[in-house]
C-alpha cells in the first residue's frame, strides 16, 4: 500500500507565495484580475492546510468547493468554479520521475499495488497523470481522501483498502515518506511501515533513502 506525495510523485503543492496561479487560469479562459485570482487561490491554500494540521477535520475534511464557498463573501457561477478548482488542482499535482514509474512496474509485477492519497483537489488531474504514465493499471484499489473526506493519519483509508483487497493485515505492507501522516496512520490501522524518503522512525520496521531503494531490496528478498 503506497503513499503518493515524495514516495514517487515529487514537485506537488507549488503554492508559495511567488507563484503566479494567474497564468493557468487565464490559459483555461478564466477573466479575473490576477491579483484576485492569486489572493483567492492563497486564501483557499491556508484555509485547506489549517484544517489539514487539525484533527478535528481528519474524518470531515472540506472539498476545494466547500473551502471556496466559505472564503468568498459571495456565490459565483458554477463554469468559474470549475476554474478556480482546476487551477488548484493544477498547482498541487506533482510529477512522476521515470525512474519511479520504473520501479512501480517492478514492484507490480511481483505484489499487488494499492495506493492511499491525501489531495485536496478532485482526482481529476492524478488519473490523468496515473493514465499517461502507464501506472494507472498498476494499482488494484486507490483511495483519494477528498473522495472520502478522511485524511491521514486517520485509519479510515487504510482500513477501507484492506476490506477491498481482502486481505489480513499481516500481509499488507505500507510504504510511505512520512511518519506522521503514513506510518502513524498505518499504525492506527494495525498495519506494518517502511519509511522512504530518508525519515527515521522507531515505529518503522524499516528506512530507506527513497522508493527504487526499496523496490530492489524487496524484489531481491528484503524487506
Amino acid at each position: 500500500m503506497l503513499d503518493m506525495n515524495s514516495t514517487f510523485m515529487f514537485g506537488e503543492d507549488r503554492f508559495s507565495t511567488e507563484e503566479d496561479f494567474s497564468s493557468y487560469y487565464r490559459s483555461i479562459g478564466g477573466h479575473k484580475l490576477a491579483d484576485d485570482i492569486n489572493q483567492i487561490i492563497r486564501s483557499l491554500y491556508q484555509y485547506l492546510e489549517q484544517r489539514y494540521s487539525d484533527a478535528n477535520y481528519r474524518d470531515n475534511f472540506p472539498s476545494v468547493v466547500d473551502a471556496l464557498n466559505h472564503i468568498l463573501p459571495e456565490p459565483i457561477p458554477k463554469d468559474e468554479v470549475d476554474k478556480i478548482v482546476s487551477t488548484f488542482s493544477y498547482h498541487e499535482l506533482g510529477y512522476i520521475p521515470v525512474e519511479y514509474i520504473s520501479a512501480l512496474h517492478e514492484l507490480r509485477d511481483q505484489f499487488i499495488l494499492s495506493a492511499v492519497i491525501d489531495i485536496w483537489s478532485p482526482k481529476t488531474l492524478w488519473l490523468e497523470t496515473f493514465r499517461d504514465t502507464g501506472i494507472l493499471d498498476f494499482f488494484s484499489v486507490i483511495s483519494f481522501s477528498s473522495d472520502i473526506g478522511s485524511v491521514k493519519p486517520s485509519e479510515k483509508p487504510f482500513k477501507a483498502i484492506v476490506k477491498a483487497l481482502s486481505l489480513d493485515n499481516s500481509e499488507i505492507l505500507v510504504v510511505g515518506d512520512s511518519p506522521e501522516r503514513d506510518l502513524t496512520g498505518a499504525s492506527n490501522a494495525g498495519l506494518d511501515c517502511v519509511l522512504v524518503g530518508g525519515k527515521t522512525d522507531n515505529r518503522a520496521i524499516r528506512e530507506y533513502k527513497n522508493l527504487i531503494q526499496f523496490s530492489k531490496n524487496i524484489i531481491n528478498g528484503g524487506i
